[in-house]
């Protein structure tokens, strides 16, 4: 089978196709989660990563490093402050930093990054990054989050699998997202996996300053993918299939006036909530957007399965860049 566009390199969500979602990414997904429950393998043993986050993480890089260890590979070096503790303090560009490190030929690469790659890389659309930072790196670079405005692609896989998973199928399912989506590079990701599947319409729930940008909107259009732009989630809320949560970017700037409308998930929005096999997503970090009450309702999966599948998705993901999958 055909592998994604921009092999292997992994920079934004358009790189992968229905196809290889259905065919080979989710079922591998599976097969990972069945490793993850039985304590681990050795597919891996004796590839290399290097870990290099510009911004701080906790769950994209401490589970991208540990699907290294179930996987038997390790992680051979690793920062979560780049920007500060790193060559990158003294004036180093993107592209050097980047060649001094696939020279010492790990297998691969996993970046988060504080500025937009695209633009450090010179790249004029989203499709041709992937060719500029081969162009850079013969070891697979995988973007582990981007900024301004960005994207998170290894959390749109892990969120349309978690969907795929808890819903039964993706086609046809009414998507609400919720929150600051003007900076939410998570939200971004999701909406071009979206496009890929038939039926689906979306809901964007955002004080007007916080709104989802045009570049995203355009892709909908084009993928013939409807939505609407509210102020109040308990307009929109009763018939979905999955909420979308996310927090306000306030280290991008990013601001909610709350009296705008209604941008958080409680009490009121559970019993609004019809659908009793309906989903509660959250790429978290969260603040008070999602009450604490609302983790007890079986259609939170924010904390659990959510987070279950950025696991083995990453597994999945290293396993076929890194060649341990025929």
């Amino acid at each position: 089978m055909k592998h994604f566009d921009g092999f292997p390199h992994v920079m934004v969500s358009q790189q992968f196709s229905r196809e290889w979602l259905e065919e080979e990414f989710f079922p591998l997904s599976d097969e990972m989660e069945k490793v993850f429950h039985g304590g681990g393998c050795d597919i891996l043993k004796g590839k290399r990563m290097v870990s290099l986050f510009f911004q701080p993480s906790t769950r994209t890089k401490m589970s991208s490093e540990m699907a290294m260890d179930y996987l038997g590979g390790k992680v051979v070096f690793q920062t979560e402050n780049a920007r500060e503790f790193s060559s990158a303090a003294k004036g180093e560009s993107f592209r050097d930093g980047i060649k001094v490190a696939a020279r010492y030929r790990p297998d691969i690469i996993n970046l988060r990054y504080d500025r937009q790659i695209a633009l450090e890389v010179k790249a004029e659309n989203d499709r041709e990054v992937c060719d500029k930072i081969a162009a850079i790196s013969d070891t697979p670079i995988i973007n582990a989050g981007d900024r301004n405005p960005g994207q998170h692609p290894t959390q749109g896989l892990l969120d349309i699998r978690t969907i795929q998973n808890c819903q039964g199928g993706i086609d046809g399912k009414s998507i609400v997202m919720v929150g600051d989506l003007w900076s939410g590079r998570t939200v971004r990701s999701l909406c071009y996996q979206l496009g890929k599947f038939r039926h689906i319409s979306i809901d964007f729930v955002s004080p007007k300053n916080l709104q989802m940008k045009d570049d995203v909107k355009d892709y909908l259009h084009r993928h013939g993918i409807p939505f609407t732009e509210s102020t109040d989630l308990r307009k929109v809320v009763s018939e979905c299939d999955v909420i979308y949560q996310t927090r306000t970017q306030t280290e991008c700037g990013s601001s909610m006036d709350k009296k705008e409308g209604c941008f958080s998930i409680n009490g009121e929005i559970l019993s609004l909530l019809k659908k009793k096999d309906a989903i509660i997503m959250h790429p978290l970090p969260r603040g008070d957007e999602i009450s604490e009450d609302v983790d007890n309702d079986p259609r939170a999966v924010y904390l659990t399965k959510q987070i279950d599948s950025g696991l083995v998705c990453r597994m999945a993901l290293f396993t076929i860049i890194m060649g341990g999958k025929n």
